[in-house]
C-alpha cells in the first residue's frame, strides 16, 4: 500500500465487522460522514442516487454515522442501518458509528482531513455530510462542506471515472 492514500485504513461495517479500505482499490470513492436526524439527512437519497447511477462504472459511496453534532445520531448501528434502508433505500456501505473530531477521531478522518482541509485551512468537521472525493488510486481530491448536495458534485465524480 502506498503512502498518503486510504488504503492503508481500516473501519468496521454497520455490523462490526473489519474492512480493509483497499477492498475499494480501483473505485472513485464518496465518503461523508452522515448523520438520520439531521438537516441534512435528505442527502441520503442523493447520495444512493450517485451509488445506484454511477455504481457500475466503479464508483461508490462510503457512510460514516457520527452523532458528534448536536446527537443527531443517537441510534445505534443496526437502528442507523435499519433507518438509511427503510427511508432511503440505501445500499451502498455503512460503517459503524464513529467520531470525526477530537480525542476520538477515527484515525481514516485524521487522514481525510488532514489531505483536504477545509475553510481557511480549518481541519476540523464542521457538520453532518462533510464529503471527500477519492481518486480510483486512493488519493483525496477534494472536501465538499455539508451543503454541497451530491448532484452538485456529479461532474467531478465522473470525470474521475
Amino acid at each position: 500500500m502506498s503512502e498518503g492514500t486510504i488504503y492503508s485504513f481500516t473501519a468496521k461495517d454497520i455490523t462490526g465487522n473489519d474492512v480493509p479500505l483497499a477492498d475499494y482499490q480501483g473505485k472513485v470513492l464518496l465518503i461523508a460522514n452522515t448523520a438520520s436526524k439531521c438537516g441534512f439527512t435528505p442527502q441520503f437519497e442523493g447520495l444512493q442516487a450517485l451509488h445506484a447511477e454511477l455504481g457500475g462504472k466503479g464508483f461508490e459511496v462510503l457512510g460514516f454515522p457520527c452523532n458528534q453534532f448536536p446527537s443527531q445520531d443517537p441510534s445505534d448501528n443496526s437502528e442507523i442501518s435499519q433507518f438509511c434502508s427503510l427511508n432511503y433505500g440505501v445500499s451502498f456501505p455503512m460503517f459503524a458509528k464513529i467520531e470525526v473530531n477530537g480525542d476520538g477521531t477515527h484515525p481514516l478522518f485524521r487522514f481525510l482531513k488532514k489531505e483536504a482541509k477545509g475553510l481557511m485551512g480549518s481541519e476540523k468537521i464542521k457538520w453532518n455530510f462533510t464529503k471527500f472525493l477519492i481518486s480510483r488510486e486512493g488519493r483525496v481530491v477534494r472536501r465538499y462542506p455539508p451543503t454541497a448536495k451530491p448532484e452538485d458534485i456529479r461532474a467531478d465524480i465522473e470525470k474521475l471515472l
